[in-house]
């Protein structure tokens, strides 16, 4: 879930998301054929030049269906959590500046703060760089010393804080494949 990389311009060119694309994969150290990216049917992100630069990095695109509200689940959330933030500004940013010293923030905040309850409430910086592991089995140990002391406190099952090792895009069409 973590934001490893971003970028405000003040217009929209494929040749900007390609070099977007290429100081990510080198930052982040992508392999060939590791990801998929998945993005809008916008202009910029079907441009011969970013589609090229996704093939020479063996990143495989895909692209949202029309009238397909939860295509980009990760990303629908990410967008509501940036606008209900509580300095989520309520006029225009001034320039294109103002704009990027904001997200930045957000990101930092994003990374390095927010407890993602859909990663059992770790960082997305600490589940991509393997430190969840470490901390969900610690809060695993509390939670079992707690009601190891004090069962009368619990009436039922606790929280399951062991780590999640896959997350589906759209888990219920998984299910419902499985199912067919």
């Amino acid at each position: 879930r973590k934001v490893v990389g971003w970028q405000v311009y003040d217009t929209q060119l494929s040749e900007l998301a390609a070099d977007l694309m290429k100081d990510i994969c080198s930052r982040e150290q992508i392999k060939r054929e590791q990801v998929t990216l998945h993005s809008d049917n916008g202009s910029p992100m079907k441009g011969a030049t970013l589609l090229a630069t996704l093939q020479e990095l063996g990143i495989v695109p895909s692209f949202s269906r029309p009238s397909v509200s939860n295509d980009n689940p990760y990303s629908e959330s990410l967008f509501k959590t940036l606008k209900y933030r509580p300095e989520y500004p309520e006029k225009a940013f001034e320039d294109i500046s103002a704009a990027r010293e904001w997200v930045s923030g957000f990101v930092d905040w994003y990374n390095n703060e927010h407890l993602h309850s859909g990663i059992k409430f770790v960082t997305p910086n600490q589940r991509h760089s393997g430190l969840d592991k470490e901390i969900l089995a610690k809060r695993q140990q509390v939670n079992d010393a707690a009601k190891l002391n004090n069962p009368s406190r619990w009436s039922g099952k606790s929280r399951d804080w062991s780590m999640i090792n896959e997350v589906n895009l759209n888990p219920e069409k998984k299910e419902e494949m499985r199912a067919a």
